[in-house]
Parts: structure tokens; sequence; C-alpha cells
């Protein structure tokens, strides 16, 4: 048997019996293998130096301080003194100068930090063309965790599903390398899912608000089907754009953007578990489909966070990720 692929198969839980013949079973098919992983991890590194390259061009090189201000070594400004200032940031010249206290404002100091939100919902394990939702939402995820490795910035991630995971940030190739070994775990069957409430959607997002620190990148990649009808969700997304760097992944899959016309269909919605009929052929349907992924996107651009949309048919995902790895 291929090491890697025990490696892998330990890793995520699939016994060394099944592993290679985990078509026989399909709960224990892995949503990614190994030989995906390592071509995910090679394009990373392009994904790496593209990034690389248009900083030097775009900036002076070097000249990349952190958006945030705080305790570090390089001047930003001076500003007039209030009560509980730190008397050790006074700028003395600036006082004396204008007979008023004066305190200087450093250029806060930050180890670079990446933070993956991870969605494997019941409404990312559906997949018409050449993979699952979810499963593209695992190669978005990997490729970003080993590009952000090239610079040694610390990957940790959260990944919601019926029992959340949370990944502590790691430095390097090692936060890549748990993430992808967490994420290309088996999806439990639709059948043995259960709906997810919008009460826990909110505890999911205060969580992430009060854990990752200021000035840290989110990637929040989901298909954001939680966002639909949530007005409080906004709320703490705007909370989240303004501590944060964040960044939303929109995942689709075609037959959601476009369902074609197979008459009077049969749908269940696992999210909610409930059943839908459909019929296709009303020539309002795909405005309907587009309308719904329009209200999500809208979500986004209310909270004012930045997004970008990514098919589940996908297979090159650096053309679309090269300007926010």
């Amino acid at each position: 048997m291929n090491p890697i692929l025990r490696r892998l198969g330990k890793a995520i839980g699939v016994p060394n019996s099944l592993v290679g013949h985990a078509a026989l079973c399909p709960t224990y098919v892995p949503l990614l293998s190994a030989d995906e992983i390592a071509q995910l991890a090679v394009q990373a590194a392009l994904l790496a130096d593209q990034h690389g390259q248009r900083e030097v061009h775009d900036h002076h090189a070097g000249d990349w301080p952190s958006a945030w201000l705080g305790r570090g070594l390089d001047y930003e400004e001076s500003r007039p003194y209030a009560a509980g200032d730190d008397i050790r940031d006074m700028d003395w010249r600036t006082t004396a100068r204008s007979g008023r206290p004066f305190l200087k404002i450093y250029r806060e100091e930050r180890q670079p930090m990446l933070h993956l939100m991870v969605d494997r919902g019941a409404s990312l394990r559906f997949g018409t063309r050449r993979r699952l939702k979810a499963a593209q939402a695992a190669r978005v995820a990997i490729l970003l965790a080993f590009a952000a490795a090239q610079d040694n910035t610390a990957v940790g991630a959260t990944l919601w599903d019926q029992h959340d995971l949370e990944l502590p940030p790691l430095h390097g190739r090692a936060g890549a390398l748990a993430l992808a070994e967490a994420i290309a775990a088996p999806c439990p069957p639709l059948a043995q899912t259960l709906p997810t409430e919008p009460l826990r959607d909110l505890d999911r997002l205060a969580w992430l608000d009060a854990n990752l620190p200021r000035g840290a990148r989110l990637v929040l990649v989901s298909d954001f089907a939680w966002l639909d009808g949530a007005v409080a969700h906004e709320a703490l997304l705007a909370r989240l754009a303004e501590r944060l760097d964040v960044l939303a992944v929109r995942i689709s899959d075609p037959a959601e953007r476009a369902l074609p016309d197979i008459g009077l269909a049969c749908f269940h919605d696992f999210s909610k578990q409930g059943v839908n009929w459909l019929d296709t052929r009303q020539p309002d349907h795909a405005e309907r489909l587009r309308q719904q992924l329009d209200q999500r996107a809208q979500s986004l651009v209310r909270a004012g966070i930045r997004q970008i949309d990514i098919g589940s048919e996908v297979d090159d995902l650096l053309p679309l990720l090269a300007h926010h790895a």
C-alpha cells in the first residue's frame, strides 16, 4: 500500500483495511485524496510566489506595516494625552513645544495570523459537477493554508460541522498540515445530520469575534446558506470586518445557479430536514435561484466584507485566489 495513503488514512481515522477500497464503504471516503493534497501544496508555492512578487512591485520592499496602531517600534504620530495613557510613551519634545501633554503612537507589530473558517454543513454536502461543495471548500482552505505557510504565518482553523472542530494556530507547515488532515476527513452521511439553528451560527460568529486577535486575517469558506434572512448575522459579520481582514469565499454548484429543465422534481433539504417540490419548467425558477445567491452576496456587502465566488466544478483555483492569498 502507498505509505502516503496509509499515513493520510491514519490521520483521518480510516482503517488500513479500507484505505484504497473506500468506494466499498462510502462513509469512509475522504473528501480529498493524498495525491490531491500534495498537488495543492505544490500549487500553494506558486500562489505564494505570485503574492510576493505583487507586494514588491506594488509597494516599496519592506514597507508593509500593520494596519493597526499599538505598542511597537515604528513611530506613527503624536496625539494629546488622555487620562489612563501610559506615561512611558510621552512625547516630551512635542509636550515642551506646545505646552500640552502629548503621547507617541507606534505602529503595532504582529506575527501574521490566518484563520480559516470552513463550513462542512449539510448544504455543502451536495454536488452535481466534479465534486461536492464541501470538497471544493476543503481545496480552497488547504491551498490558502499552504500558501500562508510559505511566509511562516500562523495558521488556525474552525471547521463548522455537526460537532465543530477548532484547530489552534501553528506556525509554518505544521498549521497547514493539521488543517489538511482534519478537513480531508469524511463527512458523516446526510441522513445522520441535524438541522442547524440560527442561534448556533450566531454563537459561532461570536466565538470568532472573541478569540481572534485584532488585525488577523479571516477567510470564511462557505455557501453562506445560513445568511438567508438572518439580519443578526450581518451585524456580527460587520463587527468582524471592523477588527479583522475578512475575505468570504462563496462556494456554489452549477445546479444552484441554473437548474436544468427536468420537470416536477422532489428535493430533500437536509439543512432544514424538509421536502420541497419544484417545477423546473417554470420560467421564473432560474431567476429565483439567482435572487437567492444575490441576497447572500448583498448581505456580505452590507457587512463590509470582500468576497469571491468559486464554483464547485472549478479545477484551477490559482487565478481566482491570486489576488487574495
